[in-house]
């Protein structure tokens, strides 16, 4: 991810850190014997803020390997299409 400008980049920390305060929520929720549906609605919300995050950094990817596909082979370590293609299905 090399190549994010900064507001995409900013866009995923956010994501990342509000996921990561979702996970605190849900760590707090069953060490006090929180409710089935709050942690699982809490889980549900930090899977979704993950995703977000690894959609925005595939898309991100996505378009640098378009762009400049020889620049974008050399900086992200030989990064090609296919496997960007195959990092995007894993999100899925």
């Amino acid at each position: 991810m090399r190549k994010a400008d900064p507001e995409t980049q900013r866009r995923i920390l956010n994501r990342l850190k509000r996921a990561r305060g979702q996970l605190d929520g849900v760590i707090a929720a069953v060490e006090n014997d929180g409710s089935c549906r709050d942690i699982v609605t809490q889980l549900a919300a930090v899977s979704t803020a993950l995703d977000r995050a690894g959609f925005t950094i595939v898309s991100n990817a996505m378009k640098y390997c378009i762009t400049d596909p020889e620049e974008a082979a050399e900086v992200e370590d030989g990064l090609t299409t296919e496997e960007l293609e195959k990092l995007f299905l894993a999100l899925s």
